[in-house]
């Protein structure tokens, strides 16, 4: 999820509390009228002509990220996921979208997603995984750390602040000698913090084709300071408008305004800490909160009192667009995805954040999304407790 500012739906709940899951349970719940309770999300049944362009999608495309959550069935998949595994990874390569859609319709069944009290429209959003220039050791140009996990992070709540950490003697110690790499930019800092995983191109290591080598660094936890949106605070300080709020007006900014950098990323007290992982497969994304790899334009993250991590859903909304006084007519973005991932941000029942991939194209649509949703998630035929 990019600095923009986020916004999140709720609800009072229309059935009693007592007969409501306990939060973080996976199986839905029957509420006694046909639907199905989550904590924050009632689920209604729903037909497949109901699924705005459900027979255009190219479900085929879809397969592999089914498969990589199958890996790690959540409850209530077994059956499901042993005849997903039977096929294999590549079968939705191996036949046309159509069979792809038939077995979907064979194996399971939607249901339209809203909240406790009955809205069915939410937000989209999009994240991404940055693609950055570093460096082990730092130089003139390669001054600002990543960091991995202080020793004592998680025995005092809330940890130091991004102020603390960089400036009183006690919050400078403790990230003293676990620098991970530098970066260029402090703008590059936030942006991997916020994302919470990004790609590293070492300008100092280089692999065996004498090529920088790229590692991945991957989230390990934060300060557990309230994440605060610099984009808000740039609005708020009249840099632009809410509707202008983007990647590129902030870089503007901040280059327009480099002694007041500091001050902007301070607006902001969370700090995201980094553990390295090898980058075995370039075409692999990074792991979400379900443990399985990420697929570009096929992953998203949810709330999982809303949706169980691991379920298809299919969206409906529109592709995102640069902000115009008069925006030509928006396209649909209607595809199906998994869920596979989480967000300190993501929040609600009809809400998802979009995985885009990774690089500059990603990073453009990412900052861009922010579409009305709607969502409809597929559940095992025959799979109602």
């Amino acid at each position: 999820m990019l600095p923009w500012v986020q916004t999140q739906r709720s609800g009072a709940p229309i059935v009693s509390a007592a007969r409501l899951p306990a939060p973080g349970s996976t199986t839905p719940q029957p509420d006694g009228s046909g639907g199905l309770l989550r904590p924050k999300a009632h689920w209604m049944p729903a037909q497949w002509s109901e699924l705005p362009g459900w027979s255009d999608d190219r479900v085929s495309e879809w397969w592999p990220a089914l498969w990589k959550s199958c890996v790690k069935p959540a409850a209530g998949w077994a059956t499901v996921c042993a005849d997903v595994k039977k096929l294999g990874a590549n079968w939705g390569q191996e036949v046309d979208d159509g069979f792809v859609r038939q077995w979907v319709q064979s194996q399971l069944k939607p249901w339209r997603v809203t909240t406790l009290d009955g809205a069915n429209t939410g937000l989209m959003t999009g994240y991404f995984e940055p693609l950055l220039e570093g460096r082990r050791q730092p130089d003139a140009r390669f001054q600002y750390p990543l960091h991995r996990a202080p020793q004592d992070l998680g025995q005092r709540k809330p940890y130091f602040s991004r102020n603390e950490l960089e400036t009183s003697p006690d919050g400078k110690a403790a990230v003293a000698g676990r620098e991970l790499v530098y970066l260029a930019d402090p703008l590059d800092v936030l942006l991997i913090q916020v994302q919470g995983s990004g790609r590293i191109r070492l300008q100092d290591e280089l692999d065996a084709r004498g090529q920088p080598r790229v590692v991945r660094l991957a989230f390990a936890g934060h300060n557990d300071q309230p994440y605060q949106s610099v984009a808000r605070w740039l609005v708020d300080q009249g840099a632009f408008t809410l509707e202008q709020a983007s990647w590129p007006a902030i870089r503007n900014w901040a280059t327009l305004n480099p002694a007041r950098v500091p001050e902007m990323m301070r607006a902001n007290p969370r700090v995201v800490f980094f553990k390295e992982e090898p980058l075995a497969d370039p075409e692999a994304g990074p792991l979400g909160a379900q443990g399985v790899p990420l697929t570009p334009g096929r992953s998203v993250a949810v709330d999982r009192d809303s949706i169980p991590l691991g379920t298809p859903v299919w969206l409906d909304s529109t592709q995102p667009q640069a902000w115009a006084p008069l925006p030509p007519p928006a396209q649909p973005l209607q595809r199906l995805v998994m869920a596979q991932d989480t967000g300190g941000a993501i929040l609600g029942a009809v809400r998802a954040d979009f995985f885009w991939g990774w690089g500059d194209e990603a990073l453009a649509q990412a900052g861009r999304t922010k579409q009305q949703l709607a969502l409809w998630v597929l559940w095992p035929r025959g799979g109602n407790p």
